[in-house]
């Protein structure tokens, strides 16, 4: 159903919402809006800046004013409601708040946002959650399947730092990873180049490509040895989707309970003994506090379902 705002709306940019594109601005202000719309009202002169026009790469400074003509605006989709159990539960999952940031030990099977068919996902969940909360944005994501810390920007100059962390390395994080054979102590780090792949059935996977692979490095330690498993310390050092996945099976080593990447025996004998998830999870995280510039160093135990199921297997 689409709504009309029937005024002109004239908004004061804020200091957090300052050095954004005033297309970026406007994406966020018209939520349903189409971007084709909004570049039309851009070239048209319809938006003005402190009563002038401005292109779409303008970027908004504290205290412009900026004139949005009436638009039609689809009606935002509810956020799910903050008494369903699995919203209700994140806030038992929330492992460091302030003003700036919000860390969460993300479940696993919980998607970090709605959409492809998921009504919602863990940032419209918090959103529900902490509904006096002007911003809530992802810093960066994890599997779906994946469990773990997960770090949300309560600002945007927090989200515009903590990017600026990620792009030049400054954030490290650390994986805990149940690995299937002897992982080998020469391995120290994979280096193979991963590329986005799309197979018969629809279904995107990640392989590796050494021709025309993005560049991906992930570092390994050795933190305990199972007769015919290892638990494995991930570090990944570039971001690429599914890399500690994809980069664990090159070496031979697929991950427990994957089922997108192990063979099917293999993940049947681990379903058997009572692993029902993908045994990867993010432990560690190291970064700069984005207002404080304090070092920040948070974990996330192995929920115990994990440990569990490590308990059960062989000791070497």
């Amino acid at each position: 159903m689409n709504t009309e705002n029937k005024a002109v709306q004239m908004v004061t940019v804020s200091d957090d919402e300052a050095g954004q594109r005033i297309d970026n601005f406007l994406l966020k202000r018209l939520k349903g809006v189409p971007k084709s719309r909004i570049y039309r009202i851009l070239r048209k002169g319809e938006v003005r800046v402190n009563k002038k026009r401005v292109k779409p790469e303008y970027k908004i400074v504290a205290e412009d004013i900026v004139r949005i003509p009436p638009i039609r605006v689809s009606e935002e989709t509810g956020l799910p409601s903050n008494k369903l159990n699995q919203v209700v539960q994140l806030e038992q999952q929330i492992v460091y708040e302030d003003d700036s940031l919000l860390v969460l030990n993300k479940p696993s099977g919980m998607a970090v946002h709605g959409g492809s068919g998921l009504s919602f996902g863990v940032i419209e969940a918090l959103r529900s959650l902490r509904q006096d909360c002007r911003y809530l944005e992802l810093v960066h994501r994890i599997d779906r399947d994946t469990s773990g810390l997960l770090v949300i920007a309560k600002k945007r100059s927090a989200l515009r730092e903590m990017h600026r962390q990620l792009r030049e390395k400054v954030v490290q994080k650390d994986y805990l990873t149940l690995v299937h054979g002897q992982w080998p102590k020469s391995v120290r780090t994979v280096d193979a180049p991963l590329r986005k792949n799309a197979v018969a059935s629809g279904e995107r996977i990640v392989i590796v490509d050494q021709a025309e692979g993005k560049p991906s490095l992930t570092r390994y330690r050795i933190e305990r040895r199972f007769a015919d498993m290892t638990l494995m310390k991930a570090s990944p050092v570039t971001g690429r989707t599914h890399q500690i996945r994809v980069h664990s099976l090159y070496e031979g080593h697929c991950i427990a309970g994957d089922d997108k990447y192990t063979d099917k025996a293999l993940l049947a004998a681990t379903e058997a003994k009572g692993l029902n998830r993908l045994f990867l999870h993010a432990w560690q995280i190291r970064f700069e506090h984005p207002a404080t510039q304090k070092e920040m160093h948070l974990t996330a135990p192995l929920e115990p379902s994990l440990k569990r199921f490590c308990d059960q297997l062989d000791p070497l």
